[in-house]
Order: C-alpha cells, then sequence, then structure tokens
C-alpha cells in the first residue's frame, strides 16, 4: 500500500488516537500526546530505512559501487594519518536492527562514517564568552550556554551541516545548523567518509529509527552506556544514491503532511475545549430556572460530540460542582429551615463555647458587603465565612528540626502532610509518618472526617481524614460545629474557590497563603437539609461521569491498540524480537480459530481488522502476537468483541 493511502485510509485513527503524556515529561507543556500522528511518524521513519517507502530504480548506481568508494576514501585517511584505526574490541558484536531489499548494500557504521569523540570539560575551561560548548541539554531543552577559549583540533568543532549524535540520557540524531561550536563528551561528530556514497541526511534518518527502536524497546536506558565502539559496529543500509535522495524527499514531504495533521489535530482539540468552556459557563451564568434549562438542553442535545474527552468531562464535573454551591443544582424546599436560624444558632452555641472556657474567642470577622457577594444566592441561603460554621485552625509542628528523631522512634499517631492530601483525591488514607508522644505533644490530634487544606506549596489542594492524625502548619484543619452538615460540601466548596485562593500566593518558589486568607473566603451556606442533598446529588452525578470518563478511556484505548496494529501491519518485529517476545510469554498453550462476523470493522475492533486481514479468518496465537497486547488484555479485548459482535464465538480451543 502506497504510504500516502496508508495516512489517509486511516485518517480518523491518526488524529483520534490521543494519549495523556506523563506530567514528569520534559518539553511541550502539552497535558496530551498525539499518539496515532507519533506513531504515523515512527512508521514513515522505519518504512523509508527499510526501503518499503519508494521504489527502487534498476537504473540507478549499484550501492556496490559507493561502498567501494566509501571503503577506498577510508582507507587513504587512515594510510594519510588523518584518522585512527578503530581499536578492536572483544565481545562487540555487529548490530542489525532491519532487514532491507537485495538491491541494498550494508556495512558496518565505521566503514561509512568516522565517528569522533566529544571532548570533556573542566569547570575552570566553561566561561562566560568564547566558542559556544554545545551539550546534549541545548539540543533538548536548554538554552544555558557555556563557552571555551580553547584552540581545538579541527574535528572538534562541529558547524552547520554536520552530522552530530546525542548518545545520553537523551539521545538521537541532528543535523546542526547553530553555527560554530565546540561539542561536548556526550555529542559524537558523524563524519561520512564519502557524501557521494552516503547521503547526510539519510543517515540521519536510520539513526532515528534505530533511536525510536531502542526508545520503543524500553532499553532507551542502554544509551547510557553506549560506547563509540558499539556505534561503530551496528549495520547501516547503503542504497544507491539516487534512491536515498527519493528517500530523503518523501520523508520531508510525508513529515511535512504529519506536520499539517498535528497543527489541525490541536486546533481541534483547543477548539473543541473552547467550544465545551462556553456552553458549560451558559449554565452557571444563567439568569434563572428557565434560561437554565433553556441552556442545558441546548447541551443535552451534543452531548455525545461535546463530552468526548476526559478533559472535558472534568470541566462537566467542575461546573457541577459550582452549580452546586450556586444553589442551581437541587430545587429549593421551602419547608426547609432558613440558613439565617442555622447560623444564629450555631454563633449562639460558640458563645457558649467561649463563655464555658472550652474554646477560644475567635477574632471578629468583617461584615459582609453587598459588593463583595460573588453571585446571587436562592431564597433561605446566605453568605458567610468558614470560622461561621466551623473550626478552621492551622496544624501544628513547634519542634524544630521537624526531622528529629525523638518525635518518631516507636510512634503511633499518623502525621500527615501536605503530599497526602494533594494525592488523596478526596479522602486521605495515607500518612508520611508517625509521632511518639513526643511529638504529639508539640502538635495536635485531629479527628477522623476532618477536612484538610493544604495552604503551602500546594494551595487549596484538600481531602478529609480517614484516620484520626496530626498534620503541620501548612495544612489547616475544618470540622463544622453543626453535626447534620456534611464535611465533603466544603471539601467541594474549596474546589471551586482553588483558583481564586491560589491568586493570593505570592509569586515565590514556596507558594503560601495564611490563615487570615482563608478566614475571609465567602462560602454560600443552604439550609441545613439542603446540604445533604445538594452532597448526594454531586456524588451521583459524579459516578455517571466517572463511568463516562472510563468508556472513553476504554475506547481510546482501543484506538491505540488498534494503531499499534495497523503500524504492526506494516512494519513486522525482526526475527530476534519476536523471539524474545514469544520466550517472554509462553501462557498461551492453546489455540482456536477466529473467524470474522459481517459487522463493519471500526476503532472498537482492533483484533477483528487483524482477522479480517487474513481473509477474515486467523490462528488466535497469531493474532495476539500482532496485537502486541498482554495475554490477560488480549482475552479482555477478545471478549468485548465477541460479545459485540464482530468477531464469531470460536469453538473450543486446543492444544498447539
Amino acid at each position: 500500500m502506497p504510504a500516502e493511502k496508508l495516512i489517509t485510509d486511516h485518517i480518523d485513527l491518526w488524529t483520534s488516537a490521543v494519549k495523556a503524556k506523563s506530567a514528569s515529561g520534559r518539553g511541550s507543556s502539552k497535558k496530551r500526546e498525539l499518539y496515532g500522528i507519533k506513531k504515523l511518524r515512527e512508521l514513515i521513519l522505519e518504512l523509508a530505512v527499510r526501503g518499503k517507502l519508494v521504489p527502487q530504480d534498476p537504473n540507478d548506481e549499484p550501492a556496490e559501487n559507493l561502498l567501494s568508494k566509501s571503503i577506498a576514501t577510508k582507507e587513504s585517511l587512515l594510510s594519510q594519518g588523518k584518522i585512527k584505526k578503530s581499536r578492536a574490541k572483544k565481545n562487540i558484536k555487529d548490530e542489525h536492527f532491519f532487514e532491507y531489499p537485495q538491491s541494498w548494500k550494508t556495512a558496518k557504521i565505521e566503514d561509512l562514517i568516522h565517528v569522533i569523540n566529544g571532548r570533556a570539560y573542566k569547570k575552570a575551561e566553561m566561561l562566560a564568552s568564547g566558542t559556544p560548548i554545545l551539550r546534549v541539554g541545548n539540543l533538548f531543552t536548554s538554552n544555558d550556554w557555556y563557552y571555551s577559549d580553547l584552540n581545538l583540533e579541527a574535528d572538534k568543532y562541529i558547524d552547520n551541516g554536520d552530522l552530530i549524535y546525542a548518545w545520553s540520557a537523551s539521545f538521537g540524531p541532528f543535523i546542526w545548523d547553530g553555527g560554530k561550536v565546540i561539542y561536548h563528551y556526550h555529542i559524537w561528530k558523524m563524519d561520512i567518509f564519502s557524501e557521494t556514497s552516503l547521503d547526510k541526511h539519510f543517515s540521519r534518518l536510520f539513526l532515528q529509527a534505530i533511536s525510536e527502536r531502542i526508545k520503543a524497546s524500553g532499553n532507551g536506558i542502554a544509551m547510557i552506556h553506549m560506547t563509540k565502539e558499539r556505534m561503530e559496529k551496528v549495520v547501516h543500509p547503503l542504497p544507491p544514491l539516487k534512491e536515498q535522495h527519493r528517500i530523503v524527499a518523501k520523508v520531508d514531504e510525508l513529515m511535512t503532511l504529519c506536520d499539517q495533521l498535528e497543527q489541525h489535530t490541536e486546533a481541534s482539540l483547543d477548539a473543541h475545549k473552547v467550544l465545551v468552556e462556553t456552553l458549560l459557563n451558559t449554565l452557571t451564568n444563567s439568569a434563572d430556572a428557565d434560561e437554565l434549562m433553556q441552556n442545558w438542553a441546548r447541551i443535552s442535545k451534543h452531548f455525545d460530540t461535546l463530552f468526548t474527552t476526559e478533559d472535558s468531562i472534568d470541566q462537566l464535573k467542575r461546573t457541577i460542582l459550582q452549580l452546586a454551591v450556586m444553589g442551581k443544582l437541587v430545587p429549593q424546599d421551602p419547608t426547609d429551615e432558613p440558613a439565617s436560624e442555622l447560623l444564629a444558632r450555631i454563633a449562639e452555641e460558640k458563645a457558649q463555647l467561649v463563655k464555658e472556657k472550652k474554646i477560644k474567642k475567635q477574632k471578629a470577622l468583617p461584615p459582609i458587603a453587598e459588593d463583595e457577594k460573588p453571585f446571587e444566592l436562592p431564597e433561605g441561603w446566605e453568605w458567610c465565612r468558614l470560622p461561621d460554621l466551623g473550626e478552621l485552625a492551622r496544624g501544628k509542628s513547634k519542634h524544630r528540626p521537624r526531622n528529629d528523631p525523638q518525635l518518631y522512634v516507636d510512634g503511633e499517631y499518623p502525621l500527615v502532610q501536605t503530599g497526602d492530601v494533594a494525592r488523596s483525591n478526596g479522602f486521605i488514607e495515607t500518612y508520611t509518618a508517625k509521632y511518639n508522644d513526643i511529638g504529639l505533644a508539640q502538635s495536635q490530634l485531629w479527628p477522623k472526617g476532618t477536612l484538610c487544606i493544604t495552604i503551602a506549596a500546594n494551595i487549596a489542594d484538600t481531602g478529609i481524614l480517614g484516620f484520626d492524625a496530626c498534620f503541620p502548619d501548612s495544612v489547616v484543619g475544618f470540622t463544622p460545629y453543626e453535626k447534620l452538615i456534611p464535611t465533603v460540601y466544603f471539601d467541594y466548596f474549596i474546589q471551586t474557590a482553588k483558583e481564586n485562593l491560589e491568586k493570593y500566593a505570592p509569586s515565590t518558589a514556596q507558594k503560601n497563603i495564611n490563615l487570615e486568607i482563608l478566614s475571609n473566603v465567602l462560602v454560600p451556606c443552604p439550609p441545613t437539609q439542603e446540604f445533604r442533598r445538594i452532597v448526594n446529588k454531586i456524588n451521583s452525578l459524579n459516578i455517571l461521569c466517572d463511568q463516562l470518563k472510563q468508556k472513553l478511556n476504554d475506547i481510546n484505548q482501543t484506538q491505540l491498540s488498534l494503531t499499534d496494529a495497523i503500524v504492526g501491519e506494516f512494519v513486522s518485529l525482526p526475527e530476534d524480537e519476536v523471539k524474545e517476545q514469544n520466550n517472554s510469554d509462553k501462557s498461551m498453550l492453546i489455540s482456536t480459530i477466529l473467524t470474522t462476523t459481517d459487522a463493519n470493522i471500526d476503532s472498537l475492533s482492533p483484533l477483528a481488522y487483524l482477522i479480517h486481514q487474513q481473509d477474515g479468518k486467523a490462528d488466535a496465537r497469531e493474532v495476539w502476537t500482532k496485537s502486541k497486547l498482554s495475554l490477560p488484555e488480549f482475552y479482555k479485548q477478545l471478549k468485548k468483541e465477541i460479545d459485540a459482535g464482530y468477531i464469531e464465538k470460536p469453538d473450543p480451543a486446543v492444544i498447539k
């Protein structure tokens, strides 16, 4: 199949297979990876260097001649003393990555390219001016440069157009275009012996392809230990020179098409996000119940189109919380006791506790002015502040240093830190350490059910204690005075106020807010009975949202698997990788014949697609191998496709 047809026939899949990016990843700040387009790029690259992207032309100058020229040039340089012969090392085998057309030749890199080590620099040799020193970080993420005034041999410099290879933890080939620089130890200069034999742009494609192979295998860390001698033993393909040029031109053309697909997909995803935000904002901005229903009717009509990503469902969940604290999620009951009476009763109870010296008298909070109120509340609701409804206080950890072992030896009282709150997903079930009696004496034990709110490092992360625990002053505890009020309501409210609270934090490396800021936050207070109705409605809607998100995750995982299956269909694994894969999991001891039904194959049926490629009937073990799924994942996906009617229920399996 021509590469262009491969792209166009599966255009929906390439653009719809999107993967969440690791939060710790380098580079782009995007939280998503366009996985389908990434795999398409890898496929184009591998087809290119294996001779499957452009047709061979028997009229091209034979590759044998090119190899002879390269070796002759190398021998000439050796005899002139311009290069040194590579040191022969035991136990370094030739490394083969791909199979190639018969019209191509292959040679070890050392017969085509002079691999030159960069230079290691002492700290004193790195200056603020002079010739720039290119380090691996400058190729990937860093714009911080060092300089040198050393006068070095000519081969320790690179200039525009030179082929180089970074071989540290971040690795890969580059055609350098940043002017004359010195290159550091973790970079090789790849000086091609005969550019009339080997096009440096084709060589870059090959080096990129083997780099992607190493990354995909999960052995990328092995590049840290890659030596010059090992690289020189890698077997490099050598097509006819004109074919090299055709391959480079075709790859450039197809990568440009991938760039366009990427831009279009990113723009489409961004536009979708803005559309969802805009429509959901109409709900929170609705003037009355009638307008709210009209706006919701408009959204629900296009629900399947709007809520198709994890981000859109997260936006929906945030909107549900905002509607809840605005009194727009559940209907009001005129027979409920008004919030004003609840607040008055709590104030009386607090005054009595102060009189009995059971609690300290709090600093009077300022009255709430009309222009402070963020929005209008329903009848029966009131604006108040957190201390009006419960005890709000910072945690304690007075002793210094805080990691003093005498606080922890034989500890029994859990100590919760900001990280435990941040990871809690609403309910704290982990703790960092345990205080002993000495530790407890300089802290405070908060009861199970306390709402924890972080005010340092991460601002306004929340979680409800699942056990009695201590926490430091970077965490604030809140417990409602009225036992009928569910604490989780305040957890939900803080989530809606998080963005505003973060604005109060100074722009410093360690962000923090103080207790006074938190104490003055305005809280919408519904009638006592309505608290529970609101929380129940939020919980039920969150369950539905999570179920929808799981279905979307399943669909997305299927799209990713189908993408891998299509790529695998065009690029088979090298024989040694197939052996390794088979040796790593021999648990599929039985097999059977799988047959597709007449149902239309789509992104939900990657296994049916593989079977269809073999005229609708295939051995189960063969399908499993091509799917690249683990055995449990394969059986799970197979059951889904049988139940959905894509694959016929097979006959009983037999031992193979």
